[in-house]
């Protein structure tokens, strides 16, 4: 990795500590601070996709406004692989929470992550989370954990 390669990788990871502590605060401004504009966000959630910063403002106010006290986020197994003016982030992420009916959550997903560089700020311009599924029974597979 090239030192200007190193440099990005640190950069994005600052800016994903940043929005880990955000997320945990239920802080949709905070979280949605990254987004490019045009963000696609392709969630596990319905709808097949979210467009714009707006939509995933929308949708990160509705989820967090379904937990009641604390929300517990980690990233694990976090890769970033940054080139010039892009990167590409995974992890495999964990919240834990109880919902506002008293249901507690606790959820791993696998998230993809797409980064670009445009007048030298980062932002999300693609998003991607998901859970596998099991193929016979056509449910989401929840329960599984790293």
């Amino acid at each position: 990795m090239t030192a200007h390669n190193a440099n990005a990788a640190a950069e994005i990871r600052a800016l994903i500590d940043d929005r880990a502590k955000a997320i945990r605060a239920k802080d949709v401004e905070g979280s949605t601070a990254g987004y490019a504009p045009d963000v696609l966000l392709f969630d596990v959630v319905s709808p097949l996709r979210y467009v714009g910063r707006d939509a995933v403002r929308k949708r990160l106010a509705e989820w967090f406004s379904s937990f009641e006290g604390p929300l517990g986020f980690e990233q694990r197994d976090l890769g970033i692989r940054a080139q010039h003016d892009v990167a590409f982030v995974h992890s495999l992420n964990r919240v834990t929470a109880t919902t506002i009916d008293g249901t507690k959550l606790d959820m791993w997903w696998r998230a993809t992550v797409c980064w670009r560089r445009t007048g030298g700020t980062w932002r999300i311009t693609h998003e991607h989370a998901s859970v596998p599924f099991d193929a016979a029974s056509g449910h989401a597979s929840l329960g599984l954990k790293p």
